[in-house]
């Protein structure tokens, strides 16, 4: 008798003394793309950086970023944009590999005295950006590849990319 009541009292130990981990993360590597779903009104799903995921344009608060195909003079190009009314973006560099692009992400350490722009144009491989939320977070994205195609005769983009979050407020990134 005292053997299956020493288990339950182990096991239940176990049981309530796990605790989930229910902090979000603040940095990864996620893909968004342009596709519309619905039926109307009609929505994509951008990435909103609080969340650490990707969210529809109609929820509330919406996403962070989201995908655009612009399409000007027979020109195609990704766009990423901000839906919280002001300059976000700033383009850090471009770089010609994808190891230089990691390098400059991994040193970008602060936020600096950027000039701020509407919106990332265009987005391509091994670029480095900050983004600034509407309340003054930050995150910094390194794109590590795009794709810019026709798909069932409609302009197709989607862009993966690495990010980390500066949910603090601060001009700081944290460490990985």
């Amino acid at each position: 008798m005292k053997r299956p009541l020493f288990l339950i009292v182990l096991l239940l130990f176990f049981l309530t003394g796990c605790k989930k981990d229910n902090s979000t993360r603040t940095s990864g590597t996620d893909t968004i793309d342009n596709t519309l779903y619905g039926t109307g009104p009609y929505y994509a799903y951008g990435f909103y950086f609080p969340g650490a995921k990707k969210i529809s344009s109609l929820e509330t608060p919406g996403p962070d970023i989201i995908l655009y195909v612009n399409i000007d003079n027979s020109v195609s190009r990704l766009t990423l944009q901000a839906n919280n009314l002001k300059p976000s973006f700033c383009k850090i560099g471009d770089y010609t590999d994808a190891a230089s692009a990691i390098s400059a992400f991994n040193n970008l350490k602060t936020v600096g005295a950027y000039q701020w722009i509407e919106m990332a144009d265009p987005v391509s491989a091994n670029q480095v950006w900050v983004y600034r939320t509407g309340n003054d977070q930050y995150a910094k994205l390194r794109i590590i590849s795009t794709v810019n195609e026709i798909r069932n005769n409609l302009a197709y983009g989607e862009c993966t990319f690495e990010w980390l979050y500066q949910p603090d407020g601060s001009l700081t990134f944290p460490g990985k």
